[in-house]
């Protein structure tokens, strides 16, 4: 199950994510990570069953926990194939075939949200 965990300003100096783990024994695959000092936002996968242990354990520190379980939907009309979404995409969701079309693996997603960001066309949306 992919989740996105959001540290505030008042909890990023503490290792909250090593303590939850440590509590829970629940293991994250981090997959994305933007953390500075005044705000951490993460994108990882956790096995479903114990999610909502790690949750817990995540809130009761600070920490904000939501579930990743939209897909991420191209308009197939509304794109323009400029390429600005493999730019961007960390997990190499987009890629071009041989003719130069937009081919997309919803597979490798993790639902970052990094190409809805950058399409200039709102091509690309968060869920259907």
């Amino acid at each position: 199950m992919k989740i996105k965990i959001i540290i505030p300003t008042e909890r990023i100096q503490s290792p909250l994510i090593a303590e939850s783990m440590v509590e829970t024994g629940v293991l994250l695959n981090i997959m994305v990570a933007n953390i500075d000092s005044t705000y951490g936002e993460l994108i990882a996968d956790v096995d479903t069953t114990l999610f909502h242990k790690l949750k817990e354990a995540l809130e009761k520190r600070g920490a904000f926990v939501t579930t990743l379980d939209q897909p991420i939907h191209w308009d197939e009309e509304e794109c323009v194939e400029c390429g600005a979404c493999i730019s961007v995409c960390p997990m190499k969701v987009y890629s071009f075939d041989k003719e130069w079309n937009l081919c997309v693996d919803e597979k490798k997603c993790i639902r970052c949200g990094m190409c809805i960001k950058m399409c200039p066309h709102q091509a690309l949306k968060l869920g259907d």
